[in-house]
């Protein structure tokens, strides 16, 4: 798994999804926002961190009965144990959330672990409960069946997708209030630090909207005159 550097973490807390989705656009990525997923809570915060994952395939019967968790090598039960501390667990539940993904002592032991967050295409049970952690989490919808009705947890830290968006081990994952995207891990500095300038200028940009200017010439900023601007906005505000 790739280490994301403190400086690129730190920078990505700062920036939105939305941010990134523009900066991924430019280099031709078009899919890497995870569909259909929503933070358990308004108030979490931001996630940040290498994605850690596990994928879940259609159950069959005879194969997951309850049983199946005496051993300790139980794909979910070890993905809970080994996502390293500061990554993320991202699960592939076939974006369904009939049958959860995982519920509230999972999560909590993910939490007490180090572990920065957890994201499923599918759902959570205890998801009140989660989302009361403070524990930054994203689910497509509550569900309160255990994950053996429908799921079987098959493989760990394999290229998955969740919600339509592919996840490769050692991705970066960044989550805010308006869902989860994926970073390629091989353009995550890059990506981080061109997301981290877009944001300064968006600052700038949505002040002088709320001052009354209007955005022809200002975003974009095709006009000298908005650099210009934005250039003393940035060394008044040390931006």
């Amino acid at each position: 798994m790739t280490v994301l550097k403190p400086a690129t973490r730190a920078k990505l807390a700062t920036i939105s999804t939305a941010t990134v989705a523009t900066a991924l656009f430019k280099r031709g990525f078009r899919t890497q926002f995870v569909q259909d997923v929503h933070p358990l809570s308004p108030d979490q915060p931001v996630l940040v961190g290498e994605a850690f994952t596990l994928r879940y395939m259609p159950a069959r019967e005879d194969l997951n009965q309850l049983s199946v968790f005496r051993d300790r090598s139980h794909p979910q039960r070890k993905a809970v144990e080994d996502c390293p501390p500061g990554a993320v667990l991202v699960m592939d539940s076939r974006k369904d959330a009939r049958a959860a993904s995982a519920g509230a002592i999972l999560v909590t032991r993910l939490m007490k672990r180090g572990v920065a967050g957890v994201v499923t295409d599918g759902g959570f049970r205890d998801s009140a409960e989660i989302g009361k952690t403070g524990f930054p989490a994203y689910h497509h919808r509550p569900s309160a069946p255990t994950n053996l009705t429908l799921h079987q947890a098959i493989d760990i830290n394999v290229p998955i997708g969740c919600g339509d968006a592919p996840v490769f081990p050692g991705d970066v994952i960044l989550g805010d209030s308006d869902g989860v995207i994926v970073i390629p891990a091989h353009i995550a500095d890059e990506v981080t630090e061109e997301a981290f300038e877009m944001t300064a200028f968006e600052d700038f940009v949505t002040e002088e909207v709320r001052k009354g200017r209007g955005i022809f010439g200002l975003y974009p900023a095709t006009d000298d005159k908005t650099l210009a601007d934005f250039a003393a906005w940035r060394k008044a505000a040390k931006r």
